[in-house]
């Protein structure tokens, strides 16, 4: 007989309850006390959890058996409704066949000169900050140049400041869902002014396309959804929309905060920022590898989707343990990349272990920031580049000395700093 996936004991979680602590330190506990396969109730009147975070374990549900553990509902469905992150079935295959050839090989050198434009114009204004002394917050400027990477591969158009003040309403739902009513209806009412926003924006995006205008930039994704219309019924501007929106969330929120990260960590290791720049010449291939091991060690501290949930919709077999149809599953990145066992003194910043050939782990699930498996993340590319090229062009500058630091680490649908980062730039 196949034994039960071991479970927490009650006291754990009862303890974690009564300290009122994030749902983290819960699955810490866990981890710690029963291991990389390891169950946990709520409450006793609830079904089992399973967490996962042994590599194994995470690339059996990830990659072999992605179709015995499935997403359900997707937390942010009310912001990017039927969209390729939270469609299931063949919707989710056909949509994500056509997207899959925009973010690889030729789709991302379409992209290419306009994340290096968007890079350039967000190193003018640092230069700007650093003539004038100007105080500004790193977390939404790097906001703003991801969100202008990925207008401009969406529209061919460069961000405007009413175009941005009009998509901030994306990351205030994003930030909003974690504590949004459970009633799908009452949810929507709470944010329903911010949705119409976005949804104009989508509007107005999609009827240019629609008309055949491109921006200076030449057509972008926008175009190649709604000229897949014509060949799929499907693509009605409803879902046009949805995917729209689901490129722009998912395009520019974890890009942005993972580069927030990225100079906060800097600010506590500059020994980092100054081996990064010594390692090749500006262009060489030899920095652009240090630059993106930077990248990685910060994607490991803090990786793009902390927490992937997953429903056992069969019986399976985890690890030896049984696990029964209509478990919920919690895959669990930012834990396994925190491991002692894998990540020898894991919680120290450490880019080396990115460049050395020994330095990390290399087998299937030890290191995943943005997922594995048919629903890995499908930016993971775009992503790497826009970042890399807007370090390769801010690294050489003068790094921003912060005046103050966010002292919490929130864990809503990504994993980011709480708080404002301001800072300035000297001209030196």
């Amino acid at each position: 007989m196949l034994r039960p996936v071991p479970e927490a004991a009650p006291e754990l979680v009862e303890e974690w309850r009564e300290g009122g602590g994030e749902l983290v330190e819960l699955l810490s506990r866990v981890r710690e006390r029963v291991g990389g396969v390891a169950a946990f109730r709520l409450d006793p009147s609830r079904a089992l959890t399973v967490l996962v975070t042994d590599p194994a374990a995470v690339q059996h549900v990830l990659a072999r058996r992605p179709e015995r553990y499935v997403k359900r509902s997707h937390r942010a469905r009310l912001l990017i409704g039927d969209g390729v992150m939270a469609a299931t079935g063949a919707a989710w295959k056909r949509q994500r066949r056509l997207l899959q050839a925009q973010f690889t090989g030729a789709g991302m050198r379409r992209y290419e000169q306009r994340i290096t434009a968007a890079a350039r114009t967000t190193a003018e204004r640092w230069r700007s900050y650093a003539r004038t002394g100007e105080v500004f917050d790193v977390g939404q400027e790097m906001h703003r140049f991801a969100l202008d990477a990925i207008w401009r591969s969406l529209t061919g158009h460069p961000l405007d400041d009413g175009t941005e003040s009009e998509l901030a309403a994306v990351r205030a739902v994003g930030a909003r869902l974690p504590t949004l009513p459970a009633d799908a209806a009452e949810a929507r009412g709470v944010v329903a002014a911010d949705l119409a926003r976005i949804d104009e924006v989508a509007r107005r995006a999609i009827e240019s396309a629609q008309g055949g205008t491109a921006g200076p930039d030449g057509p972008g994704l926008v175009h190649v959804l709604t000229d897949a219309a014509a060949e799929h019924p499907a693509y009605t501007d409803q879902l046009i929309r949805d995917e729209l929106v689901t490129l722009l969330a998912a395009g520019h929120e974890t890009t942005a905060t993972t580069l927030t990260w990225l100079h906060l960590l800097l600010d506590r290791h500059p020994q980092a920022r100054k081996q990064a720049l010594a390692a090749g010449a500006e262009g060489s291939e030899q920095r652009r590898r240090a630059v993106q091991a930077l990248i990685h060690e910060t994607l490991r501290l803090y990786p793009s989707a902390w927490l992937l949930p997953r429903h056992a919709a069969e019986d399976d077999i985890l690890a030896g343990y049984a696990v029964e149809a209509g478990t919920d599953v919690l895959v669990c990145p930012y834990l396994t990349h925190r491991d002692p066992e894998l990540w020898p003194d894991p919680a120290r910043f450490d880019a080396g272990r990115f460049i050395s050939p020994d330095g990390r782990p290399t087998g299937p699930g030890a290191y995943y920031p943005f997922g594995i498996g048919p629903r890995a993340c499908l930016g993971l590319q775009f992503a790497l580049r826009e970042s890399t090229v807007l370090l390769e062009h801010l690294l050489p500058h003068r790094p921003p000395a912060f005046l103050s630091t966010p002292a919490r680490t929130e864990y809503g649908i990504t994993v980011r700093p709480e708080g404002p980062a301001p800072a300035t730039l000297s001209r030196r």
